[in-house]
């Protein structure tokens, strides 16, 4: 298994956001400002990364049935440590994220990492991976949230940016503004990862060396030449 494969996977061939399109609710709803999806996404990536090396380490003690509660319960334990957290050091960030804090427990992304890889895979590949979704839907947030900032307030993480050139657009701070900048992200990164299909015919096939027709015409062509 290749470690760093598992690590990168997730910030952009396979990043939960743009690719997978999961997570699309706190995506939207917390990205009206560059540092709101900076928080939303480390907050994330803690508790991905947590919750992963936990259900590894735990992944043959929990029974099957009860499989899913145990892997909420984890979860919520982490999410409930990051509220204290923020609460206690970052109370303005903690209220700008509001509810969607809390709803990190029933995110899909955490919970579909820790069904179809930490609990079948060693702890440091499960770590890895988490890492890796994790900084990749952080990217996704501040680059959304960067974008309808921008746009929506002349700023980037509070900061001016080219306030003589820029008029500010309200539209982009709002829902529609939100779905207008994802879809446009969404559709930059598929050009970006689209694959080129490759050539059909007998040299690009798998089964070619197994194939007699492929042996039969690749010594014809040897004769002739």
């Amino acid at each position: 298994m290749s470690y760093m494969k598992e690590f990168t996977k997730g910030l952009l061939r396979e990043n939960p956001n743009l690719v997978m399109l999961l997570g699309m609710c706190p995506t939207l709803a917390v990205t009206t400002m560059a540092q709101n999806g900076l928080g939303m996404g480390l907050a994330t990536t803690f508790v991905l990364v947590c919750s992963n090396l936990v259900i590894s380490l735990l992944k043959r003690v929990i029974p099957d049935t009860v499989r899913l509660p145990c892997f909420i319960v984890i979860i919520a334990g982490f999410v409930t440590f990051v509220s204290i957290m923020l609460d206690s050091f970052l109370p303005e960030l903690s209220e700008a994220l509001g509810v969607f804090l809390s709803l990190i427990t029933v995110n899909c992304i955490i919970l579909g990492r820790a069904e179809m890889f930490a609990c079948k895979n060693k702890v440091l590949p499960s770590v890895l991976d988490g890492l890796g979704m994790g900084l990749g839907f952080t990217m996704s947030l501040i680059v959304v949230g960067a974008i309808r900032e921008f746009f929506g307030t002349g700023k980037v993480f509070g900061i001016g940016i080219m306030p003589d050139l820029i008029e500010p657009m309200t539209i982009f701070i709002l829902p529609a503004g939100g779905f207008f900048t994802l879809g446009c992200v969404i559709a930059i990164i598929g050009v970006i990862t689209k694959k080129k299909p490759k050539k059909i015919g007998c040299e690009n096939c798998p089964s070619k060396d197994a194939c007699k027709s492929y042996a039969a015409s690749s010594e014809t062509q040897k004769e002739g030449a």
